[in-house]
């Protein structure tokens, strides 16, 4: 095989292989929730 077809094939299966890494990576997280007291003079405007 020629060079140029060696590149390509090593770039293809590097993003190949980051693509599956970051798609294993990924979590979603709940939501927390916070309570905050707010005095009743910010909300005049």
């Amino acid at each position: 095989m020629s060079r140029m077809m060696m590149v390509l094939i090593g770039v293809v299966v590097l993003l190949v292989g980051g693509t599956i890494l970051l798609s294993t990576r990924a979590h979603d997280k709940q939501p927390t929730r916070i309570e905050k007291a707010v005095s009743l003079g910010n909300l005049a405007g």
